[in-house]
C-alpha cells in the first residue's frame, strides 16, 4: 500500500512539474508576442521625418524654421513642410551648436525656441524604463508560476476536505417546507419530532428524552426522500449539509474517512444543523462480503461514519439523515440503536397523493379549462413523485411545441404514455407484414386481459412505436393495490404470453417482439417460487430477498439451497409458464373471431382507445369488468 501511495505521489509531482513547464513556455511566448506588437505599433506611430543638424542649420538660414522645442537632446522642429525631428550635441546648448554650424544670432532670434525640462520622476522613469520593465515582468512571471505550482500542491492536500453542499436557513430561494411536499403524511408526522427537537431541544432533554441521532429514509427512487430531508431543515430553520455517499470515496485510501471527519466538524460548528447523506448504500454496504472489490476505502469511510455518530452528544443538536432505496444491503452496525435507529418508510403515492403532487407541480403552469388532474391521477398508478414531475414537464413541452399557450388534458394524457414508454417513433415505419404481426400481438394481450377475471382492464391499444416497443397495450387497475394475490400473478403471466401465443397461432412462427414479454413473465414466475412461497410443490420457503439477491447475508451469486432445490425451482417456473401459455391459447382459440376484429381495426386506425375497445367487446358478447366484480372476486 505504501508503494502504491508513493507511486501516486510521484504521479502528482510529475503532473505538477509538467504544468509548471507548460505555463512557463506559454508565458514566454506571450512576452515575445507583446514585444513584437509594441515594436510594430511604435514604428507605425513615428511619422515625423528626422533631419541632421547641418540640415537644420541650413533651413534656419533660409528662414524655413519657425519654432524649435527642446526636450533633452531631442529637437522637435516646426518646419514649413511639417514637424521634423533632430538631435543636438549632448554637452552643448542649442545656440552654441547652431553657431558652430554658421547660424548667426540674428537668424537664431528669428526662431521661437522653447525648452521643456523633464520632471525628476519622469526623467528617471524614462532613463530606467528599459531596465525596470523586463525586471518587473520577470518578477511577475516568477510569482505567477509559483502560485500555479502552489495551487497544484495544495489541491493534492485538499482531498480530505468535505465536498458537502450547504444550504443556510436564510437562503429563501432554496428553502423547502412540508407545504412543498405532497402526500407522505405518516412520514411527515414522524419527521415533525425531528423539527421540534431542533427548534426546542430543551423540552426533550429536561425530561430525559434523547432524540434519534440518525434518521434513514427508505423508499423507491423518485419518492421524495431528498425533498423531505430538505423540508425538515426548512421547517426547523437550520443549516443543511447535503452530500452523496459516492462523494466520500476516492482513489486514495483514507480520503473518505477524512472527509467524514471534516463534514461532522463543520456541522458541529454550525449546529443546529442536519447532515444529509444521499445514496447511503454507496458506502454503507455490509462489510466483509467481498462486494465492491479489494479496495478498503469504502469500509474505512463506513467505520468513520459509525465512529462519528457514536461521538455525538445530546446537546450537539446535529442530526444525520440519510436516504437509500436499498436498505436490505446496509451494514447492521448502521441500523443499530444509537445510530440510524429511526427508519422512515416512504411509499409510492396513492391516488389522492398523486393528485396533490400534480397540483404542486402544476402550480405555475397555465391549464386549459378541460384539465382534470383527478383523471390524470387515476391513470398514473405506480408513478412516483419524480415521474409526475416529468409528466407535467413533458405536457408543457408538448403544448409549447405546438405553439399553444395553455396545457390541455390531451397533452397530459399523451405525456403519461411518453413517461411510461418513451416518445413516439413516427419515423419507424413498419412493413405491411410487421404491422400485421404487431397488431395481432397486441390484440392477443388485450383479449386475454379482457377475458381473465383477475387481470387489469385494458385502457388503450396501439401499434405506434414508442421507445423500444413496436406497440403496446395499456392496462390500468381500478384502484391502487398494496397486495397482489397468486391468482392475479398467474393471470398477469398469461396476459404477458398473449402476444407470444397469438404469433404462434396465427403465423405459425415466432418473432423477437415477444422477448420482453418472456423476460417479464419469467421473472414474475421465479419470484412467485423463490420469494413469495406461491409454489405448491416447494412450499412456503423464501430463497431470495428483494431484487433477486441471496438471503442470509450472502454475496452476489451465493445461494442457500441445494442443486436439487434449484432444479425444482426451475421446474416450477417452467410449469407456471406452460400453464399460462395453455390458458392464453385456450382463450384466443375460443375467441378467434374477436381477435381478428381487434387486429384488423388496429391495422386501420393504429390506436384503439378504451371506449371503442369496450364497444368491440360488448358487440362480441364479452362482459365488461367493473370495480364491483374485482372486489367480489377478491
Amino acid at each position: 500500500m505504501v508503494a502504491k501511495n508513493n507511486k501516486k505521489n510521484k504521479s502528482i509531482k510529475s503532473s505538477s512539474k509538467n504544468k509548471f513547464t507548460n505555463n512557463f513556455i506559454s508565458t514566454f511566448l506571450i512576452l515575445i508576442l507583446i514585444m513584437a506588437i509594441y515594436s510594430f505599433i511604435a514604428e507605425q506611430g513615428s511619422d515625423k521625418q528626422e533631419i541632421s543638424l547641418s540640415e537644420l542649420a541650413t533651413d534656419i538660414k533660409e528662414g524655413e524654421v519657425s519654432k524649435i522645442v527642446v526636450e533633452g537632446e531631442e529637437l522637435i522642429v516646426t518646419h514649413t513642410d511639417g514637424e521634423k525631428v533632430s538631435k543636438k550635441e549632448a554637452q552643448a546648448s542649442l545656440t552654441e551648436t547652431l553657431s558652430n554650424y554658421g547660424v548667426t544670432p540674428e537668424q537664431i532670434s528669428g526662431v521661437s525656441i522653447n525648452i521643456k525640462n523633464p520632471s525628476g520622476l519622469g526623467f528617471w522613469l524614462i532613463q530606467l524604463a528599459p531596465f525596470l520593465l523586463p525586471l518587473v515582468f520577470i518578477i511577475f512571471l516568477i510569482w505567477f508560476l509559483s502560485r500555479q505550482v502552489k495551487g497544484a500542491g495544495m489541491q493534492a492536500f485538499s482531498f480530505g476536505q468535505s465536498k458537502a453542499r450547504i444550504t443556510f436557513p436564510h437562503d429563501k430561494k432554496q428553502k423547502v417546507t412540508f407545504k412543498d411536499v405532497a402526500g407522505n403524511i405518516e412520514a411527515k408526522e414522524e419527521l415533525k419530532e425531528i423539527v421540534d427537537f431542533l427548534k426546542n431541544p430543551k423540552k426533550f432533554l429536561e425530561i430525559g428524552a434523547r432524540i434519534p441521532k440518525g434518521v434513514i429514509l427508505m423508499g423507491a427512487p423518485g419518492t421524495g426522500k431528498t425533498l423531505l430531508a430538505r423540508a425538515v431543515a426548512g421547517e426547523a430553520g437550520v443549516a443543511f449539509f447535503s452530500i452523496s455517499g459516492s462523494e466520500f470515496v476516492e482513489m486514495f485510501v483514507g480520503v473518505g474517512a477524512s472527509r467524514v471527519r471534516d463534514l461532522f466538524k463543520l456541522a458541529k460548528h454550525t449546529a443546529p444543523a442536519i447532515i444529509f447523506i444521499d445514496e447511503l448504500d454507496a458506502v454503507g454496504r455490509v462489510r466483509g462480503t467481498g462486494v465492491g472489490g479489494g479496495n478498503d476505502e469504502r469500509e474505512q469511510t463506513l467505520n468513520q461514519i459509525l465512529v462519528e455518530m457514536d461521538g455525538f452528544e445530546p446537546t450537539e443538536k446535529v442530526i444525520v439523515m440519510a436516504a437509500t432505496n436499498r436498505p436490505d444491503v446496509l451494514d447492521p452496525a448502521l441500523l443499530r440503536p444509537g445510530r440510524f435507529d429511526r427508519r422512515v418508510a416512504i411509499d409510492l403515492p396513492d391516488r389522492k397523493d398523486r393528485e396533490a403532487i400534480l397540483v404542486i407541480h402544476g402550480d405555475k403552469k397555465p391549464f386549459a379549462e378541460d384539465v382534470d388532474l383527478k383523471v390524470i391521477a387515476e391513470r398514473t398508478p405506480g408513478f412516483s413523485g419524480a415521474d409526475l414531475y416529468s409528466l407535467m414537464n413533458e405536457s408543457a413541452i408538448l403544448a409549447a411545441r405546438e405553439n399553444r399557450n395553455k396545457i390541455s388534458q390531451y397533452d397530459l394524457i399523451r405525456s403519461i404514455e411518453k413517461v411510461m414508454l418513451g416518445p413516439e417513433r413516427r419515423s419507424h415505419v413498419l412493413s405491411k407484414r410487421e404491422k400485421e404481426i404487431t397488431a395481432y400481438h397486441e390484440a392477443g394481450h388485450a383479449l386475454v386481459a379482457s377475458v381473465l377475471p383477475y387481470a387489469d382492464p385494458v385502457h388503450k391499444i396501439s401499434i405506434i412505436s414508442r421507445g423500444r416497443a413496436a406497440g403496446y397495450t395499456l392496462k390500468l387497475p381500478f384502484e391502487d393495490r398494496r397486495l397482489q394475490s397468486r391468482k392475479e400473478f398467474l393471470d398477469d403471466i398469461a396476459v404477458s404470453l398473449g402476444g407470444y401465443v397469438t404469433e404462434q397461432m396465427i403465423f405459425d412462427d415466432l418473432t423477437t417482439g415477444a422477448s420482453n414479454d418472456l423476460q417479464v413473465s419469467t421473472a414474475l414466475a421465479r419470484d412467485m417460487v423463490t420469494k413469495y412461497g406461491m409454489s405448491e410443490k416447494i412450499g412456503p420457503v423464501a430463497f431470495e430477498g428483494s431484487g433477486g439477491r441471496a438471503m442470509f447475508g450472502k454475496g452476489v451469486g451465493d445461494r442457500e439451497y441445494s442443486e436439487r432445490i434449484g432444479a425444482d425451482i426451475d421446474s416450477e417456473v417452467t410449469n407456471f409458464m406452460i400453464d399460462a401459455r395453455d390458458k392464453a391459447k385456450k382463450i384466443l382459440t375460443e375467441n378467434r373471431k374477436i381477435l381478428d376484429t381487434i387486429a384488423k381495426r388496429l391495422i386501420e386506425v393504429e390506436t384503439i382507445e378504451r371506449e371503442e375497445y369496450d364497444k368491440i367487446l360488448v358487440a362480441n358478447g364479452i362482459a365488461l369488468k367493473t370495480k364491483q366484480d374485482i372486489e367480489h372476486q377478491g
